[in-house]
């Protein structure tokens, strides 16, 4: 379905003013579809003025649905100017048509007499005036499928008296707010529990499921008839007399969010204030109990916590066994013994690294660019000699690894660079370059599978190059064999060795990547 912004865009000479504020209405319409058991149309005038262009639908959750199909970006053209012209409209979108061209012209709610049976399903259509500091921007169709219809309860007839009421402020240009706080992830609806407030902030109606929530936290009594501001606060754990948001989103006199704990309840309110004619005439609040989904973050908040220790622990660890083997190598006479204790030092610190980065991040990824440069300089330095006076370059970006591969990859790239400055640059200084790029997917069938791209590196050199009967496969190196192992094997990949052009070597690694994680371009 096209996206508000571009049909806005293409078809209308609507400004961003307008369309930011069109933007805020559809983000919250969800709540007056629900209370009206109605389907709601967006219509904004075509940029040449000669017709009408749906650039949003919604459908409500508390009812059934007036069109099973969407519309949007369905253009109504305004009548023939000229006697005997053919009136482009179908005759049953006429009357549509015509009621939302009367409420553009009137600026007010407008409402059909008898229910329209073109689409097989009787419905009634309102069209609603927008207004945006007092011009008119666009209508809103409302029609509501009446196939259903009963003697409404009370509920109902709440619902309906508050859409009737959140109508004409969208009619003011008094909905949405512009000074509204920023919602929460998700915001109460209609269905968690809805309270009506009159204009003192006493509830003259509570839905069973505002109710419910609120014996959850402790109310004995009834809702109706208290006011809400002050219940609630009673009602609060450890209130913050400092903190009044519960107490002002409680009494409804302003558009906010807040919170209450009590008994081990934690109950999200959501206020709207309903100003008419210029006068506050009440309130909407409406109540969702979201105690399972806060343990739920919490339960995540401690996990990812507790793994976050993990990573720093072993990291230190990790770190505690690099010293040790640093100190036997210092004690060893053997040149052999300490050159190989000094490289497995090496080896455990680009594996501390790794999870040291883990360590700060609240998930299993890491942006790797960190860690390759710090690997790539710690095995420079440890591997060069005074005679060998190492660049280091990295071109392009790693970005967002997970941590089965980045552990892996860390150990390849410090064996690399230090294969490179031992035996490439061995009789004297140069450069390495380190080349990195990342890979989409090639296009192909959906599966179901997840999608995987390619993280394509190149580590080279400009030193004396690759003996002539050298061979990947056979060759007795152990930093090699390590990498042949970790590359074909943990990372599933494929390397190749090869004499650069100009001299010096070339190691390609073509490696696997979840496409899901994030990277840079």
């Amino acid at each position: 379905m096209p996206h508000l912004s571009d049909l806005i865009r293409r078809y209308t000479a609507l400004s961003t003013a307008d369309l930011e504020w069109l933007h805020a209405l559809v983000s919250d319409w969800q709540l007056l579809a629900d209370l009206s058991f109605a389907d709601l149309l967006l219509w904004t005038r075509l940029r040449e003025d000669n017709g009408w262009i749906a650039v949003a639908q919604m459908r409500p959750t508390t009812g059934p649905t007036a069109y099973q199909d969407d519309l949007v970006e369905t253009i109504l053209y305004d009548a023939p100017a000229t006697p005997g012209e053919e009136d482009p409209v179908p005759p049953p979108m006429r009357s549509k048509r015509a009621l939302i061209d009367r409420a553009w012209r009137e600026g007010r709610v407008c409402r059909e007499g008898d229910p329209d049976w073109s689409g097989g399903v009787p419905v009634r259509e309102e069209t609603i005036p927008v207004r945006r500091e007092g011009t008119m921007v666009a209508v809103i169709q409302r029609s509501t499928n009446l196939s259903a219809a009963r003697t409404p309860s009370r509920l109902e007839l709440t619902y309906l008296q508050s859409a009737s009421d959140l109508a004409q402020m969208i009619a003011e240009g008094s909905f949405p707010f512009s000074d509204q706080g920023p919602l929460m992830v998700r915001s109460p609806r209609v269905g968690d529990g809805l309270l009506r407030l009159d204009r003192e902030g006493r509830v003259i109606y509570a839905s069973p499921n505002a109710l419910s929530a609120y014996r959850r936290l402790g109310l004995a009594t009834d809702l109706v008839g208290t006011s809400l501001a002050r219940t609630t606060v009673e009602l609060a754990d450890d209130p913050d007399p400092r903190d009044e948001s519960l107490s002002w989103t409680a009494g409804g006199r302003v558009p906010l969010e807040a919170e209450v704990e009590a008994r081990g309840t934690t109950v999200q309110l959501r206020a709207i204030p309903l100003i008419v004619g210029g006068e506050r005439i009440g309130a909407l609040v409406m109540v969702r109990d979201v105690t399972e989904l806060r343990r739920r973050e919490r339960e995540l908040m401690t996990k990812d916590a507790t793994i976050r220790e993990i990573h720093h622990r072993v990291k230190n660890n990790l770190q505690t066994v690099a010293a040790l083997l640093r100190l036997q190598a210092r004690r060893l006479q053997n040149p052999e013994g300490r050159a190989a204790l000094e490289e497995a030092v090496r080896r455990v610190g680009s594996i501390a690294i790794v999870h040291e980065m883990l360590s700060h991040t609240p998930d299993e990824t890491v942006d790797f660019d960190d860690i390759a440069d710090r690997v790539i300089e710690m095995a420079a330095e440890v591997s060069s000699t005074d005679k060998a006076v190492v660049g280091l370059r990295r071109v392009g970006n790693f970005g967002m690894l997970s941590a089965l591969v980045a552990t892996p990859l860390s150990m390849v790239l410090a064996e690399l660079v230090q294969n490179a400055v031992e035996h490439g640059l061995e009789y004297g200084p140069g450069t390495i370059e380190v080349r990195v790029r990342r890979q989409a997917p090639a296009p192909g069938p959906d599966d179901g599978r997840r999608s995987t791209g390619r993280l394509i590196i190149e580590v080279v050199d400009n030193g004396t190059g690759l003996p002539a009967d050298f061979d990947l496969e056979t060759s007795s190196s152990l930093g090699l064999q390590i990498v042949r192992t970790l590359v074909t094997g943990e990372l599933a990949g494929r390397m190749e060795m090869t004499p650069q052009e100009g001299g010096g070597t070339k190691v390609l690694l073509d490696l696997p990547v979840d496409h899901e994680v994030q990277y840079y371009n």
